[in-house]
C-alpha cells in the first residue's frame, strides 16, 4: 500500500508537469516483499527490493519505477540510473507505541520492554541509549507491522520510518521522533527516487523536473559515505545531512551491532555554484547511481567528495574493524 501510495504520488507530480502523457501503474512483488521470516539483514541479497522491478525495467515492459532511496544499493547496475530524487520527507525515524502505551516515551517504558525493528541500524543505536529495553526483529510492509503491534502483546512499541506514517496519512500514529542525538538515521531515508534507463534521454529529461536540489546534494552525500564503508542493510551505517546558507553538514556513524563501539563525525563542505550550461558528453554523469542534469555539477561533486572525505575520516580511526565484525556476527 505504502509504495502504491508513493508511486500515485509521483505520477500525480508527472501528470500536472505533462497532462498530454499517459501514465499506467504497473504493480509488483519483489524478492524482499515475499521473504517476510527472515531479517532482511541475513538474506544477503544487494537488490532485495529492486531486482524485479529493473528486469521490467530493461525489457522496456516499464519506463519508469519508483523506490525508496534507502533500498537502492549505491551501485546501480549497468544501464540504470536514478533520474529523480524528489523532495525530502522527514527523513527521522518514529516509535509507535502499542495502545497501552500511548503517551509515553521509550524512556518511560518498563524495563525489559520489547520494542521491534528489522534494521541494524536502529537496533544498535538504541540499545546504547535504552539498554534497559529489549530489540527484537519484525517484518512486514507497514500494515504488517502495525498489525501485530497492535493485536498482539508481543512488542511494547515498534521503531519505523517516520516519512512512510506521513505519506499514508497516519502523523497520529508516530508517539515519538528520534532526534538525530537519538538515533541517525538511513541513507536516503525520507526520499523517493524515480530510477530509469540510463540511455533513454526522453524519459530522464521528463522525470529530471522531479529533482529536488538540496535532496539531490544531501543523498548523493550520504550515499557517497555509505558505498566508501561499503555498507549495506548488513551492517549499521548511520546518517544526518543538512543544507544551510550554502554548506552541506554530514554526519556518519558506524556502529557495532549491540552498539557499544561506535565513530561519529561531522564534516562539511561548500555547495554553492552556480549552474552552468553543459551542452557536450558531460551531461549523463552519475554521481553515486544519480542523474542530476538541473543540479549544478560542481556541487554535485563536492557532496560526493564529502560523503567519501567522511568516510575516509572514520576508515581512518578503525571503522572498516567494526563493520567488519559487525558483518561477520551477522552473518553468524
Amino acid at each position: 500500500q505504502l509504495a502504491r501510495v508513493q508511486t500515485d504520488s509521483i505520477v500525480e507530480m508527472l501528470r500536472e508537469l505533462y497532462p498530454d502523457l499517459n501514465f499506467e501503474i504497473v504493480a509488483m512483488a519483489t524478492t524482499g516483499d515475499k521473504i517476510l521470516d527472515t531479517a532482511l539483514s541475513k538474506i544477503g541479497e544487494k537488490s532485495l527490493f529492486t531486482k524485479e522491478l529493473e528486469t521490467a525495467l530493461e525489457k522496456n515492459e516499464v519506463d519508469l519505477v519508483v523506490h525508496s532511496l534507502k533500498d537502492l544499493p549505491t551501485s546501480l547496475p549497468p544501464g540504470f540510473t536514478i533520474g529523480a530524487v524528489c523532495k525530502r520527507e522527514n527523513p527521522l525515524d518514529a516509535v509507535v507505541f502499542h495502545p497501552k502505551n500511548c503517551g509515553k516515551t521509550l524512556s518511560l517504558l518498563p524495563e525489559k520492554s520489547v520494542i521491534g525493528t528489522s534494521s541494524l541500524r536502529r537496533a544498535a543505536q538504541l540499545k546504547k541509549k535504552f539498554p534497559q529495553l529489549e530489540f527484537r526483529d519484525i517484518r512486514g510492509n507497514l500494515n504488517t507491522r502495525l498489525k501485530k503491534l497492535d493485536e498482539k502483546e508481543d512488542f511494547s512499541a515498534i521503531i519505523l520510518a517516520a516519512a512512510g506514517l506521513k505519506r499514508m496519512g497516519w502523523d497520529n500514529r508516530i508517539g515519538q521522533l528520534l532526534s538525530p542525538e537519538d538515533c541517525l538515521y538511513a541513507v536516503g531515508q525520507g526520499a523517493l527516487a524515480v530510477e530509469v534507463r540510463a540511455k533513454d534521454q526522453e524519459i530522464l529529461n521528463m522525470v529530471s523536473a522531479l529533482h529536488d536540489a538540496d535532496t539531490v546534494l544531501c543523498c548523493i552525500a550520504e550515499r557517497a559515505f555509505m558505498k566508501h564503508l561499503e555498507g549495506g542493510c548488513s551492517v549499521p551505517v548511520a546518517v544526518n545531512s543538512m543544507l544551510k546558507d550554502g554548506q552541506l553538514y554530514l554526519t556518519g556513524a558506524v556502529y557495532s551491532l549491540d552498539g557499544s563501539d561506535s565513530l561519529k563525525e561531522t564534516m562539511q563542505t561548500s555547495v554553492n555554484y552556480p549552474q552552468q550550461s553543459e551542452d557536450g558528453p558531460n551531461d549523463d554523469v552519475q554521481h553515486v547511481g544519480i542523474t542530476a542534469k538541473n543540479v549544478p555539477s560542481k556541487a554535485q561533486e563536492a557532496a560526493e567528495s564529502l560523503g567519501v572525505e567522511l568516510a575516509s575520516l572514520l576508515q581512518s580511526k578503525g571503522a572498516k574493524h567494526i563493520l567488519s565484525v559487525a558483518r561477520q556476527l551477522n552473518d553468524a
